[in-house]
């Protein structure tokens, strides 16, 4: 505000509005301000305000009760702060107050008795808040009110008769509340409304028949995700201003009137009701809509209409959302579907539909999901899909689809699920969209009749997530390329005819929870590394021709998890599986008994000479690092010097500072390697604050002997002295070029350059991507290390993303080693001195002195969770008075969930909902209070591994 000071009179002032006759401030307009901080008591002494208005900002703590003193005031807008606690009762004072908008901030707490005096009242706006209780029933009073809307809060209760009186109100709104009961009587009275908002609640009853008549002047009819019941209402037809009619998600039954008369209408949506019953006149609305010129959704599916699509639909070229899945429709696709070139999401899935895909499918050019799958489709996939450069998701799966996989799909860069099969199609897999880098999400070509190899450009598929190609005809070997695909999580290969060996370099994929290998011709020894993978759900070996000692750790002590029938020459393993033991061949048994004896004799001799040369030679070695100086104990890491790492950060300047915390401050650096420049993260430590070198010692001992993907790698240290004589000790760790979980959830910007600057979002898969990949780490940690290892300071900005998002848990400065006991164990070794970690996610148990354990971690990690999905730290200042995060999350789910989540964009999703209350409770039972009542760390891995089987099931289902 550079008008803002003593040489300009503050009613020339940028955003303030004086009086004429008093000079006196009348209004003080901010929006969009840049402001922050808390909003002064002072305005409380603008005694002329009439205007007061704070939109867009990021204004902190409560409202000042001293706004009451504002007698003049018509208009107090705050919308969209940071501002906190209840509606100050004051506000009542202002009785001349016309407008009053709190919307998106964190208010909580009622609307107080004391607002019964603001009878002046046109506009109310509490939007996005964590208000509670009922609609008061005072609002009947304000007779002069024309707009209450109160989305997204924790409402509940019914809607009060009282708003009957309201014959000025013209928009009522209160979606995503906790609203039930049925709509009032005199509801339907108030024939100056346009605008009804009721989504999400629990609202049910059935709708006049009369409805248009009682609401001449109705423009939106928004009353989707609730239980009301009966018929649609045929009056609806002559309500001529009506632009959107969202009925979906109800219990309405019966046929879908007509709507010839609604010009206007731009959204129309009676998905998942009760609707037809099947037979061919059911779709005779969508002929009645041809003079909606302007619509843009049309959403019918998950109902019982049957008969065919008449072409006039396809005249509706505004479209851009079109879901009819789930229905009974039949015929053929009409080639006027080709008209539709403003369509994003196309859903036609789960119907009776015959014929061929139109080539004029290839003219929908902004599509981004496309789903025909589940229907009777047969003739060839038409290569005009190769135009559709915007598509993310093709599901075709499930028809009479004959002919190749056209290599045209490959121009769909974008293209994260491919879903082709249980159809017809034949000839090799095209290299051009195997190698297709953009496939994410999933690949499945099985259940057809292809041939050939799979194809070595599989291992470009790095970031997917599931691949079968099971029930075809593909032969050749397992390519070894394949180890590459580190983020699989399903791998069918299975009802096939490869052969040879299983391929080391499947080894890389630790990931896998089903892998089915069966009813190939593959043969050799099953890997003993497959024993590893930790995360199996399913192991299928079965019909093939392995043979040799079989595996016994890991999931090969589990016969529910794993099959070997018809593998004749197996043997050994775990005794439930009941093979013959393992015997020494019978050419084995040839050797003589004293050839054995020499073949011992020179053995022991070899060895011994070879472990002389190797003394020696390390010795040699040895009195040479002596002399020059070292940088760590027992490793071989490669030794580096103080001059080196002040060189590779330009004097540790803070250019390339990119994170800090209280013992030390990481830098980014380029050190020169026997590869070529590697770019590191160094960890500096602040010697001069008491215990840093206590981290030091902790961090190098509970790094020396781990390793694990979801762990930080270190690559050496440093422990010497700087150029003026004083200790110096580093930490060389790999680099993460997408910064830490925290500067992803709350947008820390200025430490970490290589982060893009502008606003970034992590989506709900990525989230829990992070969150898997944490409790991965921990299960390592935990149970898979030898003796435990407490990490003790588990939260969002130590838990660094690599350039493919993937989580890696670092800073173990506070680790420490840990003897098992029992969670209510009064054990007393490895006591705590203190709080372990930090506050808002130290276990409270460390509060009160109590020992490090893991399950202090499991309490870290519990918060952890919530703060990914809900946005908010621990420690905001919304959680007071005996308010947690836990909490906040604990009551708000399952019915809130989507109000308390930072992932509005993805509530598209019919699934969501339920994954986001799985992931809360996951998080919820690993913070309990009490050690003894949180989640084991196993059962939340898996049950976090659940969660994202079942969403991306669901997504690819079009759910």
């Amino acid at each position: 505000m550079p008008t803002w000071n003593d040489s300009t009179h503050f009613c020339n002032w940028t955003s303030v509005v004086c009086s004429s006759r008093h000079t006196r401030v009348v209004k003080l307009n901010l929006r969009s301000g840049g402001f922050s901080g808390s909003i002064s008591p002072a305005v409380g002494n603008l005694s002329f305000l009439r205007v007061l208005v704070l939109f867009n900002n990021s204004f902190t703590g409560k409202v000042p009760q001293e706004v009451g003193k504002l007698s003049r005031l018509r208009t107090l807008g705050v919308s969209t702060n940071l501002l906190s606690g209840e509606i100050p009762s004051n506000i009542s004072q202002c009785l001349n107050l016309e407008k009053l908008d709190l919307s998106r901030n964190d208010f909580v707490g009622t609307f107080l008795n004391e607002f019964e005096s603001l009878r002046k009242l046109q506009f109310i706006n509490v939007d996005s808040n964590n208000l509670t209780g009922e609609i008061p029933k005072f609002i009947g009073n304000f007779t002069s009110l024309e707009l209450i809307s109160g989305r997204e809060n924790n409402f509940h209760g019914s809607i009060p008769d009282s708003l009957g009186q309201l014959s000025n109100l013209w928009g009522f709104g209160f979606g995503n509340n906790n609203l039930s009961g049925v709509l009032p009587p005199s509801f339907f009275n108030i024939s100056s409304l346009k605008e009804i908002h009721f989504p999400n609640n629990q609202i049910g009853g059935k709708l006049p028949q009369d409805i248009a008549q009682r609401f001449p002047r109705l423009v939106y009819l928004n009353l989707p995700i609730n239980k009301f019941t009966g018929h649609i209402p045929v009056s609806l037809n002559n309500a001529s201003n009506l632009e959107k009619l969202a009925l979906n998600g109800n219990e309405f039954t019966g046929s879908v009137p007509s709507f010839d008369r609604l010009t206007r209408l731009t959204w129309f949506a009676v998905d998942e009701n009760h609707l037809g019953n099947g037979k061919f006149g059911d779709l005779s609305f969508l002929s009645s809509l041809a003079n909606c010129t302007n619509l843009s959704i049309l959403g019918f599916g998950y109902n019982d209409l049957g008969g065919v699509l008449p072409k006039s639909m396809f005249n509706f070229t505004q479209l851009t959302d079109l879901t009819i899945g789930e229905n009974l429709i039949s015929g053929s696709i009409p080639y006027e579907i080709g008209q539709l070139v403003k369509i994003t999401r196309l859903g036609m899935y789960s119907n009776l539909f015959t014929g061929t895909i139109p080539d004029s499918i290839g003219n929908l050019v902004n599509v981004g999901v496309m789903s025909f799958s589940g229907n009777l489709l047969s003739g060839s996939i038409p290569s005009s899909l190769g135009n559709l450069t915007q598509l993310s998701g093709l599901l075709l799966d499930t028809n009479n689809l004959v002919g190749p996989v056209p290599s045209s799909l490959s121009n769909c860069k974008g293209l994260q699920a491919l879903d082709l099969h249980r159809n017809n199609l034949s000839g090799f897999i095209p290299e051009e969209i195997i190698k297709l880098s953009s496939l994410t999400v999933g690949l499945d070509l099985s259940n057809n009749h292809l041939v050939g190899p799979l194809p070595s450009e599989v291992g470009k598929l790095r970031n997917l997530v599931w691949l079968s190609v099971s029930n075809n005809m593909l032969s050749g070997s397992i390519p070894s390329s394949l180890g590459a695909c580190t983020s699989l999580v399903e791998l069918s290969i299975s009802g096939n005819v490869f052969e040879g060996e299983i391929p080391s370099t499947l080894s890389s994929l630790r990931g896998l929870e089903v892998l089915d290998l069966s009813r190939n011709n593959l043969t050799g020894t099953i890997p003993e590394f497959l024993g590893d993978f930790v995360f199996f759900n399913s192991l299928n070996l079965s019909f093939n021709g392995f043979e040799g000692k079989l595996p016994d750790k890991g999931a090969f002590r589990n016969v529910s998890k794993v099959s070997i029938n018809g593998n004749a020459k197996l043997c050994g393993g775990f005794p439930e599986f009941q093979l013959p033991q393992c015997s020494i061949s019978s050419k084995k048994n040839k050797i003589s008994r004293t050839m054995i004896i020499i073949f011992s004799v020179l053995g022991v001799i070899f060895v011994l000479v070879v472990a002389l040369v190797s003394y020696l030679i390390w010795k040699r070695r040895y009195s040479k690092k002596v002399s020059s100086g070292t940088n760590s104990e027992n490793e071989n890491f490669p030794r580096i010097s103080f001059r080196v790492l002040h060189e590779a950060t330009d004097g540790f300047s803070s250019a390339n500072l990119i994170g800090y915390g209280k013992f030390s401050l990481v830098y980014k650096a380029i050190l020169n390697q026997n590869n070529g420049p590697e770019t590191v993260a160094v960890k500096v430590l602040k010697l001069s604050v008491r215990g840093a070198d206590k981290t030091f010692v902790s961090e190098c001992e509970a790094l020396r002997n781990i390793r694990h993907r979801n762990l930080v790698k270190i690559i050496t240290s440093c422990s010497g002295v700087d150029f003026k004589g004083d200790d110096f000790k580093a930490l060389i760790y790999a680099y993460m070029v997408n910064g830490s979980l925290d500067d992803w959830l709350h947008q820390n910007r200025g430490v970490n350059q290589d982060i893009e600057e502008e606003t970034r979002s992590l989506n709900f898969i990525q989230r829990l991507n992070v969150v898997i990949d944490v409790a991965s780490a921990l299960v390592y940690i935990h149970c898979q290390c030898g003796a435990p290892l407490v990490h003790c300071d588990i939260k969002p900005s130590n838990v660094l993303l690599d350039s493919d998002l993937v989580a890696h848990l670092g800073d173990f400065g506070l680790a420490r080693f840990f003897q098992y006991t029992a969670p209510d164990s009064t054990s007393s070794h490895t006591n705590s001195t203190g709080v372990k970690g930090t506050v808002g996610y130290a276990a409270p148990e460390y509060g009160m002195g109590s020992q490090t354990s893991t399950y202090g971690d499991i309490y870290s990690f519990g918060i952890l969770i919530l703060e990914t999905f809900a946005g908010k730290h621990p420690t905001h200042e919304m959680f007071s008075d005996g308010l947690s995060l836990h909490g906040f999350v604990k009551t708000a789910i399952p019915d809130r969930v989507m109000e308390i989540t930072d992932l509005i964009h993805l509530r598209t999703y019919k699934s969501i909902k339920e994954c986001l209350t799985a992931v809360y409770e996951i998080g919820i039972n690993c913070s309990m209070e009490s050690p003894s009542d949180r989640m084991d760390i196993n059962d939340a891995f898996n049950q976090l591994q659940f969660v994202k089987k079942t969403f991306l099931d669901s997504r690819s289902n079009l759910a």
